[in-house]
């Protein structure tokens, strides 16, 4: 089936001069850049982006507790990676654009490879490109460094695309 995904090019990927070759693999991957905008993110958008939702804070705390780093509470640690985050999201140049294709959220998922990128699968955007480990990042107190945000469901595409780009898009 036809979808469409949200990709952010996060501030490292622009500032490795990376955007062409991420985009150029999604689009061999039979991907199209139907829209895109090279901005720098309002914190408006990001708040609502990374929220400070409970259920949301326990996941992104679970992944330090994944990653092998013992925390007192998946929540709290959650709501320290979501502050650095945005603190980096919002730092500097990003592109965030559109991909549309068969199974664009799938095969975009699959493309970017995992989040940590020391454990992404080789042939993959963060797995061949990436250079950062979250126990790392955890460590310097900053998020990790992953050059790309991709939506991870369908729903979540919807969402984060009408968040970017408005309503105007057809999912």
């Amino acid at each position: 089936m036809v979808q469409q995904t949200l990709i952010i090019i996060k501030p490292d990927g622009v500032s490795r001069n990376l955007t062409d070759e991420i985009i150029r693999r999604y689009e061999v991957a039979g991907l199209k850049v139907v829209k895109r905008k090279d901005m720098v993110a309002p914190l408006s958008i990001i708040e609502k982006h990374y929220p400070m939702r409970p259920d949301y804070l326990r996941s992104i705390g679970e992944k330090t507790i994944a990653a092998g780093q013992k925390v007192k509470s998946a929540k709290d640690q959650g709501r320290k990676v979501v502050t650095w985050l945005r603190k980096f999201i919002t730092s500097g140049p990003i592109v965030a654009m559109i991909l549309e294709g068969e199974d664009a959220v799938e095969v975009a998922r699959k493309i970017t490879g995992f989040t940590d990128p020391a454990k992404a699968e080789k042939g993959t955007i963060r797995g061949d490109l990436g250079t950062d480990n979250i126990l790392d990042a955890n460590r310097e107190e900053r998020p990790v460094w992953n050059l790309i945000h991709a939506s991870g469901s369908v729903k979540e595409a919807k969402k984060e695309i009408e968040l970017w780009f408005g309503s105007c898009c057809c999912c």
